[in-house]
């Protein structure tokens, strides 16, 4: 029995319906709509339901940072399709009060960490204008366009990288990928080898890869310092005919 053009369309609107419902089960907290739209059939993989329910388990075992509403914050302060720079991080922060949804962010009033001391400090040479912000928050970043992306997006409180090999790499995967296949003349920041690996899936014919040591105390006399990403990602952008990062607005 052949179904009608209207039947079809039913049960096309019907499985739609089914897999907002699944993502909307495993993401309960706020995600930015252009991102739930582009990148929303993640959320109803098996990986993910999986995903979600550790984290679930997690939380009722464990302190689990950022908390729920934060893990996705990212995702709530620019459009998918207006990220212009992708920074890569690792994991969230695992101490009280650090992380909220930004890699290498932490909320106010704690003090930036030696990695965001030492970008600061970056900064500071390579910026005409930039001083020390006296905090340690990168919101006003990520709403300018640069996405702030950990690899894993939650983290057991003082216990650094507990929720690798969960599924997270995969997510976020995912969403690199995503940025490379359909934008154009994004800059990625890759610093340190971690950074670097995940970043094998870029396009780098259609986009912009920097890459250098790590920020940490231990790697930034490697080539962080000096480096001079923050300036070469402006020129890039206005290469590209794109509206340059404010640096300064902190």
């Amino acid at each position: 029995m052949q179904l009608s053009e209207e039947q079809l369309h039913q049960i096309e609107q019907n499985r739609r319906a089914a897999l907002e419902r699944l993502a909307s089960r495993n993401v309960p907290v706020p995600v930015g709509e252009s991102w739930r739209r582009q990148i929303g059939t993640e959320f109803t993989k098996p990986y993910f339901t999986k995903l979600m329910s550790f984290v679930t388990m997690e939380r009722k075992c464990f302190t689990v940072y950022p908390s729920p509403e934060q893990v996705f914050y990212c995702t709530t302060l620019c459009a998918i399709e207006d990220v212009k720079v992708v920074i890569l991080g690792q994991d969230p922060y695992h101490h009280p009060g650090q992380a909220h949804g930004l890699a290498f962010s932490v909320l106010r009033p704690k003090p930036p960490p030696p990695s965001l001391e030492n970008i600061f400090t970056e900064l500071t040479e390579d910026i005409v204008g930039f001083q020390h912000p006296g905090h340690g928050d990168l919101t006003e970043w990520a709403k300018q366009g640069v996405l702030l992306l950990n690899s894993v997006l939650t983290v057991r409180a003082h216990q650094p990288t507990s929720h690798e090999g969960q599924g997270w790499e995969l997510f976020t995967d995912a969403v690199v990928l995503w940025l490379s296949r359909n934008l154009n003349g994004l800059v990625f920041l890759l610093w340190g080898s971690y950074a670097q690996r995940k970043g094998r899936v870029i396009d780098r014919k259609r986009h912009h890869v920097l890459e250098t040591s790590h920020p940490s105390p231990y790697s930034a006399h490697l080539g962080f310092f000096g480096c001079r990403h923050f300036s070469k990602t402006n020129m890039l952008l206005k290469a590209s005919g794109k509206n340059l990062i404010d640096w300064t607005a902190l």
